[in-house]
């Protein structure tokens, strides 16, 4: 129980360190926002005045305002503002990807043993990414949770949960899945442990379920019919759209995403294999999946998140076989000790990513302080730019009923719509600051907060590397 609380602890420490979100956990946040507060009220939901670029699913929002609902009543109970909730339900995320990573663990303990489920725990523990994404209220992770609940019904051959966890997944989160969960059902064909017969059984009633239901709740939400994960496979897939937000090599998640996702575990994934040739079907699934993945020249590190504690499970079998046989020569115990070794390596690592993400939220700072800055009594009309929005400004950060805050995009700077608010976020990219220069003449500089800018490195001096920041948002207020 430990290592188990270790992970959790871990995960919320995490969130405490860096509780804002950014563009990409915008949608299910704001919608766990208005399910908390405006209930039925569909026509004061965020989504339907910013709907993005294409339409997400609700059964993810809805699932854990439910799971988070207890605390969050007696958060507003207590009258704490909404802030301490967009905390609570992000903090009810994490504990379900531990809870569905412990039951990977289990998994993993029933086939290759309790040292190396423990092992396991340690790595994930050590490691930033995983830990960092698991409260985050991003598509990927909804589907993660499912995920591995499906790999651990492939691992113990229950292959109705299997197929049910993978119908979910796919239709309902993340429909790119189909390769990862699809090439695990072809080797159970393959090995004889399902029949095709059997995943039809399975297969079709799941599909025609989950199909259904997010079809059915999905268009209350949207208030018209649709299947979101259905327009964002043609959207990504159909349209290849998704290349609008930058393109990467094609071996990028080899080269890059997964060496920094896995720390120095990477380097034991390979042995693991060898010391235990059951790992093999997992493992070889998981890199096929991040293979033909590839092909889609959009990347992100948490589009192949999945396969982060697979590839662990095979570095912790080195990491076993290794501490185990430590004290049969003194080559063996170093490489004991090597192992033990590589998992403070991974926790500086992490300690290092986890600083510099904590002044990636600049917007999200900026709300803090303005609720502390401004007094309450005072009027304010607030305009959010856009970047400010889109580093760490969300529904649950607009504390004070009455004052005005407004997202409205597409307004000309200094223009006389601009005019019309008593304060300003302005997010500056340049150097000269030119995005403040239309202000110049009418509003004065109330704060302005850091960000990370770079990380830099020079040899001549100690330490190599220093961390670069920049003044990012401006509060500005008009005179």
């Amino acid at each position: 129980m430990l290592l188990e609380g270790l992970l959790l602890s871990v995960v919320l420490l995490h969130l405490n360190l860096c509780p804002f979100t950014k563009v990409e956990e915008s949608f299910n946040l704001q919608a766990m926002h208005d399910i908390l507060f405006h209930r039925t009220n569909l026509t004061a939901y965020d989504h339907l005045e910013f709907p993005g670029v294409v339409p997400r699913t609700f059964i993810g929002p809805l699932i854990v305002s439910a799971v988070s609902s207890p605390i969050v009543y007696l958060i507003n109970l207590l009258e704490l503002g909404k802030f301490p909730v967009q905390i609570a339900v992000r903090g009810s995320l994490g504990v379900l990807v531990v809870m569905a990573l412990l039951r990977y663990v289990r998994s993993v303990r029933r086939l290759y043993g309790k040292s190396v489920a423990r092992w396991t725990i340690a790595i994930l523990a050590s490691q930033f990414h995983l830990i960092f994404y698991s409260t985050r209220p991003l598509p990927n992770i909804y589907a993660f949770i499912i995920v591995m609940y499906a790999v651990s019904a492939w691992m113990e051959k229950k292959n109705g949960q299997f197929i049910w966890s993978s119908a979910f997944a796919i239709i309902t989160f993340r429909s790119e899945l189909c390769l990862l969960l699809g090439l695990m059902l072809l080797i159970g064909i393959i090995r004889g442990r399902i029949s095709i017969g059997t995943t039809l059984y399975y297969a079709i009633p799941a599909g025609i379920v989950c199909l259904g239901c997010t079809i059915l709740i999905d268009s209350v939400f949207w208030q018209r019919w649709l299947w979101p994960e259905g327009e964002v496979l043609y959207y990504n897939t159909v349209l290849n759209k998704s290349s609008n937000w930058g393109v990467m090599p094609f071996w990028w998640y080899f080269t890059s995403a997964m060496p920094r996702a896995l720390g120095a575990s990477i380097v034991l994934v390979a042995i693991g294999i060898y010391y235990q040739s059951k790992l093999f079907d997992l493992i070889v699934s998981g890199l096929l999946f991040v293979f033909l993945y590839s092909f889609l020249p959009h990347k992100e590190l948490r589009f192949i998140i999945y396969v982060i504690p697979i590839l662990n499970t095979a570095a912790a079998v080195t990491c076993d076989h290794l501490w185990k046989n430590r004290n049969k020569s003194i080559f063996r115990y170093l490489l004991g000790l090597g192992v033990l070794a590589h998992i403070f390596l991974n926790i500086g690592l992490t300690g290092f990513s986890t600083y510099v993400s904590k002044y990636n939220y600049p917007g999200g700072e900026a709300m803090v302080r303005l609720h502390t800055t401004v007094p309450v009594n005072h009027s304010l009309n607030l305009h959010i730019d856009v970047m400010s929005a889109q580093t760490g400004i969300s529904r649950f950060l607009q504390l004070n009923d009455d004052w005005i805050y407004s997202k409205e995009e597409n307004l000309k700077a200094g223009s006389s719509a601009m005019m019309q608010f008593s304060h300003l976020l302005i997010g500056v990219t340049s150097d000269e600051q030119t995005e403040l220069l239309p202000y110049k003449e009418t509003h004065k500089v109330i704060f302005a907060i850091k960000a990370f800018e770079k990380i830099s490195f020079d040899r001549t001096k100690f330490p190599f590397i220093s961390i670069k920041f920049k003044n990012k948002i401006f509060l500005l207020e008009k005179v």
